[in-house]
């Protein structure tokens, strides 16, 4: 058996040992109790299938890759996504679609909208209460001031 080490982030402990007899991976947690931490790393561990996001335009259905999402909003009892290549109805509701995104860097910044964190520019603080968002390709959006405490908390601002 040969062990390449450990690695440690946020508290976890992930250990990988290679092992030749072993032909099927497996995972084991090891914790003193159940807390919402294990349960998102089991139901992570447990999601076989990818959840794909299906964007309509006109006639045609496209697959989304969820890396080139800027932002998903819900208007008019619709919700879209917004790529570089144009925007897209999804027949999902807002949760559904973060539901799908949570394990990638994707957060709510108001009631109506998720934004993709690594498809921003910058975040301007100057306005009262709110923040506003600027996006890679320019576009602004606002974070609403229920959202601003939790953004700030991931950001670590």
């Amino acid at each position: 058996m040969q062990s390449p080490g450990r690695k440690e982030a946020k508290g976890v402990q992930v250990e990988v040992r290679l092992d030749s007899a072993v032909s099927v991976p497996k995972v084991i947690i090891l914790t003193d109790q159940m807390t919402e931490e294990v349960n998102a790393i089991v139901q992570m561990l447990s999601d076989s299938e990818p959840k794909l996001i299906a964007g309509f335009r006109d006639d045609t259905v496209t697959v989304l890759d969820e890396k080139d999402i800027l932002r998903i909003y819900a208007a008019n009892g619709k919700v879209f996504a917004v790529l570089p290549s144009g925007e897209y109805m999804l027949r999902l509701r807002l949760y559904e679609v973060e539901e799908r995104l949570k394990q990638h860097h994707f957060i709510h910044i108001s009631n109506s909208e998720i934004i993709n964190l690594k498809k921003v520019r910058n975040f301007d603080l100057s306005f009262t209460g709110t923040v506003c968002v600027v996006l890679t390709d320019g576009s602004k959006t606002y974070a609403s001031r229920r959202y601003v405490t939790r953004l700030k908390g991931v950001l670590g601002i």
